[in-house]
């Protein structure tokens, strides 16, 4: 009589890893959010109170929000085309703790609103999409596998407990941020609002949600468009520290980190990228 583990193995294994059309309808829906937040934000920094949700300054915290935008598109893009669950289930977790945060920082600072249609949209999308993503990611688990993609790679241990180490810290100090928005305005790279200070913390939460799941989860596969998400964020954010280097307040020591932070997490996952794509063995055709 086979064992209670071994009947859970063999469940996991003959599920289907399908992306139901539910979930890639939803990410067909969220997209179109993401890349006119993400064009006005980069676009008409200076604009933000006429053309955004709320007036933000100074620019830099605009383009921080707008960096994470990046990488839910490419993320989202992927959902709506991917037919493996696995592929991106991770994400999805993230996801609803970034929504969810923003949400919450939205109910606290209401008074910071602009009544424009943004303000409306905005409402709309973050008081839906947390729950919507949290039900999707509960009816997706009975489709999840736990085999590899053919030619898959394992990610080493120590890499995994690195990476969620890192973002474990991440999270940590993007809550703080969160909570604690006018104690992060005393010291960060630049001057913060109660409200920014809060979005800036959520923007911190993304990396520390993705990365916990190494410790449970070793497959590339099931990490890879992830990653990619995250270097295009990045990229985003070190192109935004170039344009609007004049934002950073330098006297503070909190500037140099935060600067030596990003392009440290650009290396690094930049590398550990490649060194997982290296090894990867593509299926022939």
């Amino acid at each position: 009589m086979p064992s209670p583990a071994d009947t859970a193995d063999h469940r996991a294994s003959t599920r289907d890893d399908v992306v139901l059309r539910a979930t890639r309808g939803i990410a067909v829906v969220i997209l179109p959010f993401l890349v006119v937040a993400a064009f006005l934000l980069y676009v008409f920094p200076d604009r933000t109170g006429e053309l955004f949700a709320w007036a933000i300054d100074p620019p830099l915290s605009a383009y921080l929000l707008a960096s994470a935008y990046v990488g839910g598109i490419w993320f989202f893009v992927r959902v709506a085309v991917e037919r493996r669950w696995h592929r991106v289930q991770h994400g999805f977790p993230a996801v609803a703790v970034f929504a969810g945060a923003l949400l919450a920082a939205t109910l606290l600072h209401l008074d910071r609103f602009s009544p424009n249609l943004s303000f409306a949209v905005w409402t709309i999308l973050y008081a839906t999409t947390p729950f919507a993503v949290v039900i999707l990611a509960v009816i997706q688990r009975r489709h999840a596998r736990r085999d590899p993609d053919p030619g898959d790679v394992e990610i080493p241990r120590s890499a995994a407990l690195g990476l969620a180490a890192i973002g474990a810290a991440a999270f940590v100090f993007g809550a703080v941020v969160f909570v604690a928005p006018g104690f992060a305005a005393s010291f960060w790279a630049w001057e913060l609002t109660p409200l920014t200070g809060r979005v800036t913390g959520a923007v911190l939460s993304l990396t520390g949600v993705v990365n916990v799941a190494l410790l449970w989860d070793r497959r590339w596969s099931a990490f890879r468009i992830l990653f990619q998400a995250q270097l295009l964020s990045l990229a985003a954010i070190c192109l935004s520290l170039l344009v609007r280097s004049a934002d950073l307040r330098w006297e503070r020591p909190m500037t140099a980190v935060f600067v030596a932070l990003v392009a440290g997490a650009v290396l690094s996952y930049g590398a550990f990228t490649a060194w997982c794509e290296r090894r990867t063995r593509r299926p022939r055709p």
